[in-house]
């Protein structure tokens, strides 16, 4: 299906000949800086630039010599999935000395690099800040050393900084997620389910130490992942007399017949008195308070570690892209700007603002202002907190509000990871409202025959890191059962609908919405929250389970690329899930690194096949050993996976190779990443403070009545806000014969991953991010980068 056109600028505008361009890490490695360096270099060459590698940061910059290499396109072959920054990366305490940046000018002169990209952390984005601003300065000097020509002033007189804030702390203020946030967060939870089955077989307190260090976002976030009993961070430490609280509320979990306790301290952890709160402090508490057997666990340097899942990557490799770009249009009065994440948008900021504002967080924490830490940590954290205070800690019978409506919530549709997390927060949010939850089992077909109990708070405990359906789903329409349903709603008084689901939820809602004129019982407030891996829903950027798909999918083209690794040149060409949509075959190939991915939006026929053909033919005789394919399971009928396999390997005889694999439901299993727990949880709280709205809004007369189209609606993430939109709007925005939205943001980055591959293409970028400024509190809340 072909796209509608945007107004675009091509490359052809933003020549990059007679550029250079240095690339760097700095400070702590975080995994994705290798994707985030494959990207400045590929699309820098892409333009015409030169690309230089600056070997161990600022060290290699000082240094010269062979730390200033240049970079090829092969010499970022095999880079993608690798963590850690294999360019290397150095804390430099010559180059905070004038005579360092004096050397480190020299050096790049001689290459005749104006233009550098700095992956690092805010000080190493502060330093590059410096040496930008004392440039021309530094010029002169070398000038009077005789060091470098009179000319070199005129010719090299200005340098361009763009930076990528690549941390594992995501504490740089200004962007969503930093790089390698996604990953570290993977790691913990991993981590954590690992330690949970043990801790439950002995009936153990795990108290867990995660990096961060003066931020608890880390901490904040794989509690909300793992649903933690206690969470310790140093932008909001506990109130006096913690002590007594968090014992009190263990005691109370272990009455509820729970078998273990977790308990997640950030590294930077601190009372009121900004005292240290240690992982030691904690244990010996809970064994004097308790004489629960504790144990402690310090995660260190393992969280830095691994490979970076997709959602880094596919973030390094479009902060790459964009950087570039950035780099070309700057001029002499551009000042030094971060690519930045805004929701689902790639945006630039100027870089001092965002160190500036990071700084006040310090400063806010140090003369104990947590309220106002927090409130600089941006939306994103803010709204952690509360969703992780309204989930983790239950209200005294006699604190909740008293509502007396009943909410049911269904799962619909294929199960998805991250559903069971989604309904976890419906139940809990819903209890801490005053409503009464009601669990509907087998979807709508079990709604008609009456599948309905109510569920209670400690029903859902340990929901959040299971995979599938645990309420059970399944794809009928409610349609055919429409007198059954309402019947059904009438006896257990139904007076509010949460549906989580792919795009059958949507056609449910609806069916629901066209029943309303014959079936008064469905004018109640019904909301949709997307849930499926191929995110085919109208109306949202995302849905819950695909990041999940989307590291599966990663990890085994990882595996079986391996797989070739000393062995003959050989192309592997794999079908993903996802229905009509292409959203895992592109997305899934930026991440990983493929050469071509087939999809149903972007029409092919046999000369692009043979096309993609010749080109892996020349890139093989470049050295490149692998080649990777991805095919989207509906993309053409004729063209299927075994036709495209002989293809490939009836005209790549000689050359290559070819290996084909179905990766079939193994996309759809497996336990939730972070990304889709957070997303999950986040998004049914929102939900549920929705629903109870609507229903207050409704109620007249000792009845809701509900028939308005803001009353019956699906909540989605669209590009920097989560947005409530009613269902019967969306049916213009949607293909219902092939199930997917009419538009969808993610074609945009099918060039980038054309371009990574070496093909010539157009690209739009007039969407590209635009010089902004930081605002405090700007919209965070859709936290694509981990829905946090």
């Amino acid at each position: 299906m072909a796209q509608p056109e945007s107004k675009k600028i091509f490359f052809e505008n933003l020549s990059g000949a007679g550029k250079a361009i240095g690339v760097l890490t700095s400070g702590g490695d975080a995994q994705g800086m290798n994707a985030a360096v494959r990207a400045v270099v590929r699309m820098g060459l892409y333009v015409g630039a030169k690309v230089y590698f600056i070997h161990e940061g600022y060290q290699g910059m000082v240094d010269g010599g062979e730390n200033i290499e240049e970079a090829s396109w092969e010499s970022v072959s095999s880079m993608l999935q690798v963590g850690g920054t294999v360019i290397g990366s150095a804390r430099c305490k010559e180059f905070r000395n004038h005579e360092g940046r004096l050397k480190a000018a020299h050096n790049l002169v001689q290459q005749g690099i104006t233009n550098l990209c700095v992956i690092g952390g805010d000080g190493s984005l502060t330093g590059a800040n410096l040496f930008k601003e004392e440039w021309s300065g530094l010029l002169t000097e070398l000038v009077e050393q005789g060091l470098i020509e009179a000319d070199a002033v005129q010719k090299y007189s200005a340098l361009h900084i763009v930076g990528m804030v690549g941390s594992i702390d995501n504490d740089f203020c200004g962007t969503d997620m930093t790089i390698g946030t996604d990953s570290a967060l993977h790691r913990i939870i991993e981590v954590v389910d690992a330690i949970m089955t043990t801790a439950q077989s002995h009936q153990r307190t795990f108290v867990l130490e995660v990096m961060g260090r003066h931020c608890g976002y880390l901490a904040l976030v794989s509690a909300l992942a793992c649903g933690a009993d206690w969470v310790l961070i140093p932008e909001m430490p506990p109130e006096d007399g913690w002590e007594d609280k968090m014992c009190e509320k263990l005691s109370a979990n272990r009455a509820g017949m729970k078998r273990l306790n977790i308990i997640i301290v950030a590294e930077g952890a601190i009372d009121r008195s900004n005292t240290p709160i240690t992982t030691d402090t904690i244990k010996d508490l809970v064994v004097k308070c308790l004489g629960f057997d504790t144990r402690v666990t310090i995660l260190g340097h393992v969280q830095r570690g691994g490979t970076p899942s997709a959602f880094d990557r596919i973030l390094a490799s479009r902060m790459g892209v964009e950087a570039v770009l950035a780099l070309l249009e700057t001029t002499a009065n551009t000042p030094a700007c971060v690519v930045s994440l805004c929701g689902n948008q790639s945006v630039r900021l100027p870089l001092m603002e965002c160190v500036q504002m990071t700084q006040e967080v310090q400063r806010a924490m140090d003369g104990k202002r947590f309220e106002e830490a927090v409130k600089l940590r941006g939306r994103s954290f803010e709204n952690n907190l509360k969703t992780y205070k309204l989930l983790a800690h239950r209200k005294a019978e006699s604190e909740l509000p008293i509502s007396n409506f009943n909410v049911a919530v269904l799962n619909v549709g294929a199960p998805s990871a991250g559903m069971n997390a989604a309904v976890r927060s419906a139940v809990r949010v819903g209890i801490s409202e005053g409503h009464k939850m009601f669990a509907v089992s087998d979807g709508f077909e079990g709604f008609s025959k009456g599948q309905i109990k109510e569920i209670k708070w400690a029903d859902v405990g340990g929901w959040t890191g299971q995979g599938g359906s645990l309420l059970g789903t399944k794809r009928t329409l409610p349609a055919k059962y429409v007198d059954k349903i309402a019947a059904q709603m009438r006896e257990h008084n139904i007076n509010a609908l949460l549906v989580v689901g792919g795009f059958e939820a949507f056609e449910s809602l609806l069916q629901l919405y066209e029943a309303r004129g014959t079936h008064e019982d469905f004018c109640i407030p019904m909301c949709m929250l997307p849930a499926t891996i191929s995110n085919n829903v109208p109306g949202t950027d995302l849905s819950i389970g695909a990041d999940t798909a989307l590291n599966a999918i990663v990890e085994t083209c990882d595996r079986i690329k391996q797989s070739a690794s000393g062995t003959k040149r050989r192309v592997f060409i794999i079908e993903t899930m996802g229905g009509y949509c292409g959203y895992l075959a592109s997305v899934g190939g930026l991440a990983a690194g493929a050469d071509a991915a087939y999809i149903y939006e972007e029409p092919f026929d046999i000369r692009d096949l043979q096309a993609n053909v010749e080109h892996l033919t020349e890139k093989m005789k470049t050295g490149i050993q692998r080649g990777l394919v991805l095919r989207n399971e509906n993309c053409n009928e004729n063209y299927t996976t075994d036709f495209i396999y002989q293809l490939y390997s009836e005209e790549g005889r000689g050359v290559f190779d070819s290996r084909k694999n179905v990766l079939g439901h193994m996309q759809q299993g497996g336990a939730p990443s972070p990304f889709d727990r957070n997303f999950g949880t986040k998004i049914s709280a929102k939900a549920m403070q929705w629903v109870t709205k609507k229903l207050v809004e409704t109620f007249r007369k000792g009845r809701v009545f509900a028939n308005s189209e803001d009353t019956c609606c699906l909540l989605g993430m669209r590009r920097r806000a989560l947005v409530f939109q009613p269902v019967v709007q969306l049916k213009g925005e949607t293909d219902f014969v092939h199930r997917i939205p009419k538009e969808q943001w993610w074609l945009k980055l099918r060039p980038l991953m054309k371009i990574l591959a070496k093909y010539k293409t157009s690209y739009d970028v007039s969407d590209s991010g635009k010089l902004e400024h930081v605002v405090r509190n700007r919209p965070r809340e859709s936290d694509v980068s981990a829905a946090m």
